[in-house]
């Protein structure tokens, strides 16, 4: 279809017309919102059924406004503030690409990733609300699409700062650390990967990484809340039954945060 398009306005035969044209005519490849749909602070779970979760549970006013690969995003209100949930699928690559298109084509200033992660320590323990202050990543993501160099990359703006604030105004617990994320959910080998030793990592996870250089790369604030969901050296791991309950307290304390951009 764009292919078509382009060919009735003569942008074929030069490439740097059509990558005018695909960079002006369309919102965004992944993303089915219009423009304004979209608010500028914007809630990221990876799987999109723990958006509706939020939006059902969570927000007034609510507005399904992309179903594309099922990838469900939502913009409802909040205590009076216009908020929007969406999912970022698995990994760096789709997080990757949800977040640029927030932050580019709908123009969102802040994205707070909400998560799981596995405990490299048992000095986490199930539940536990971590704040993620570096990301350490064996990832290429960065160097390859923005030219940021380096295995860690902190999280971008003031809302890393925000959220503890905002937690302890909420008398909840949360660790700022630095996380390990990885591109790998299994692997031949066990124990701890060289690069969570060398920054002192005490979780793993698949997605801050991307959204952190993103952010860094565009000038937005970015920053990740995770709930320990497993504990790697005793093999302990939260139920699916338990995963609802448990993850409400990351998702209020996401909310109350996003109330103060």
């Amino acid at each position: 279809m764009v292919i078509s398009e382009a060919e009735n306005f003569g942008f074929v035969q030069n490439s740097l017309h059509l990558k005018f044209y695909l960079k002006y005519h369309i919102m965004s490849v992944h993303i089915a919102a219009k423009k304004g749909e979209i608010a500028k602070t914007v809630l990221q779970p990876g799987d999109p059924l723990r958006a509706k979760y939020i939006a059902d549970n969570f927000l007034n006013e609510v507005k399904l406004v992309s179903q594309t690969r099922n990838i469900f995003y939502y913009t409802g209100i909040y205590k009076g503030k216009e908020i929007s949930v969406g999912a970022s699928g698995m990994g760096i690559p789709s997080i990757g690409i949800y977040s640029f298109e927030l932050f580019t084509e709908y123009e969102v200033d802040t994205i707070i990733r909400i998560g799981t992660c596995g405990a490299y320590t048992s000095d986490l323990k199930l539940f536990d609300l971590l704040n993620v202050e570096n990301s350490a990543s064996e990832s290429t993501y960065a160097k390859h699409a923005w030219g940021i160099e380096g295995e860690l990359i902190k999280n971008q703006g003031n809302a890393f700062g925000l959220i503890n604030e905002t937690a302890k105004a909420l008398s909840l617990d949360i660790q700022p650390t630095n996380i390990h994320t990885s591109d790998i959910f299994y692997r031949k080998e066990e124990g701890i990967p060289a690069i969570a030793t060398k920054y002192n990592c005490s979780a793993v996870e698949m997605e801050a990484f991307a959204l952190f250089a993103n952010a860094q790369y565009l000038g937005k604030n970015a920053a990740t809340i995770l709930t320990v969901s497993d504990i790697i050296p005793t093999r302990e791991q939260i139920s699916a039954d338990q995963r609802e309950k448990a993850l409400k307290p990351m998702i209020e304390l996401a909310l109350e945060t996003a109330l103060q951009f």
